[in-house]
């Protein structure tokens, strides 16, 4: 790996900004990725600002946070808006009349936000990375003629889908349909950019495949992780049979209606399981609900809003990690389990397969029994886990690196400026 004086020499210094409309380290990957993307690229010498709507991600001090405000109704409740709010400003009325009708307005008027903070500043940057928001206001800075580039990490449709068939009732379809309406502008505004970069081949397939965008306008660029945070600790005994997930509880595609039968099933074996579930249950909702009928409440720990620390102590005082997602445009908490060290078992999910390669146990997504009879082998084959750790952070350090992931980002930046310099002098040579 080059030092960053040697990439100094050969790769100027850019100024990039980062744009995401939510990105609380807390509110899932999209956090994750700005907080540890944005401190990869400064640590090569780059100049690097985030654009946010609330929730805030958490920085570090090197990088400027541009604050951009929103009512941010899903965190304080349709509640904490007054009528003078609603009605001296267009944006905030719009969010306020899609969270009272059951939509999911926040991406379209970040991006009307973020349009003309962006427009008043362009000066101010060399290149803008947008994180999935995927707005007419974010495309309309592309036709400005400012060099854009786009995350998308996997199409929200396949979320959707997912969705829309673990609900038996029609209404309930009816409620998750109108919560993805934003799609519908998703769909149309990735077909018109120009840069795109996703972090699987999967992914790049399905968003080829469900937003119609034309393949060589995608790059695939893995994800990274923090591989001196995430990593083994030999010195924490392993609790027997505690088995761990981080997965948003009443998400269908996170598969913890696969996994907690499964639990249920080596329980009913005679087995006394122990498991860990970094998420947050909605009271009350489907994961609650399948807990209890299961008879699972002694044998679960909920965790929720940890600092990434405490997660790496989950990981090393357990026994096995488990994603049993249906569906993952890349897989972060897989990876981030590989990385320390504890023997992992998935599913083939969308990009999980690819991701994990040969240093995890892959079963067929969707299938109780299969992983079932997977973390019951591991579970009773301790030199099977111990090779699996062992390949598993061998992954993690040769594949999956933010160093990595920035220096390539870097490169993608820099041909795309240099692209859109070509095109401004043809313009101005009529060529």
């Amino acid at each position: 790996m080059l030092e960053k004086s040697a990439l100094a020499e050969v790769s100027p210094r850019l100024r990039i900004a980062l744009l995401g409309y939510r990105s609380a380290p807390f509110s899932g990957g999209q956090g994750v990725y700005l907080k540890y993307l944005s401190r990869a690229l400064a640590s090569l010498g780059h100049s690097v600002s985030v654009v946010s709507g609330p929730p805030y991600p958490h920085l570090d001090a090197n990088i400027t946070l541009h604050k951009l405000p929103s009512l941010d109704l899903y965190a304080r409740g349709l509640s904490s808006v007054t009528w003078r709010q609603i009605w001296q400003d267009p944006l905030a009325r719009r969010e306020w009349w899609s969270k009272l009708t059951g939509g999911f307005v926040e991406p379209w008027t970040f991006g009307e936000r973020a349009r003309q903070w962006l427009l008043e500043h362009a000066d101010s940057f060399d290149v803008i990375h947008d994180n999935q928001t995927l707005s007419d206001g974010i495309l309309s800075l592309q036709d400005a003629g400012l060099p854009l580039v786009t995350t998308i990490h996997h199409p929200i449709t396949r979320d959707r889908k997912l969705a829309c068939e673990a609900e038996t009732r029609w209404y309930n379809k009816l409620l998750v349909l109108r919560w993805y309406d934003f799609l519908t502008m998703q769909q149309r505004v990735a077909k018109k950019l120009d840069h795109i970069v996703t972090v699987s081949g999967v992914s790049r397939r399905d968003i080829v495949a469900d937003f119609g965008v034309d393949p060589r306008r995608v790059a695939v660029m893995y994800n990274g992780v923090d591989v001196d945070l995430f990593t083994p600790r030999p010195d924490q005994a392993r609790k027997p049979n505690q088995i761990m997930a981080t997965a948003s509880a009443d998400t269908p595609t996170k598969g913890l209606h696969i996994l907690l039968p499964a639990v249920a099933d080596l329980i009913a074996a005679g087995r006394d399981i122990n498991v860990v579930l970094i998420g947050k249950p909605r009271q009350g909702g489907d994961t609650e609900q399948l807990i209890r009928r299961l008879g699972l409440e002694p044998h679960i720990r909920w965790y929720h809003d940890l600092e990434q620390e405490r997660i790496v102590d989950l990981y090393a005082e357990s026994t096995l990690a488990v994603v049993p997602s249906l569906y993952e445009g890349f897989g972060l908490p897989a990876v981030e389990a590989m990385a320390c060290g504890i023997p992992l078992v998935c599913s083939d999910g969308g990009a999980l397969a690819e991701v994990v390669g040969d240093a995890a146990r892959v079963v067929p997504a969707g299938n109780i029994s299969a992983l079932t009879a997977a973390l019951a082998d591991l579970l009773d084959n301790v030199a099977a886990r111990e090779e699996l750790g062992q390949r598993g952070r061998s992954r993690a350090q040769s594949e999956f690196s933010w160093q990595v992931c920035a220096q390539r980002l870097t490169a993608y930046y820099q041909s795309v400026i240099s692209l859109g310099a070509h095109t401004a002098d043809r313009l101005e040579t009529g060529a």
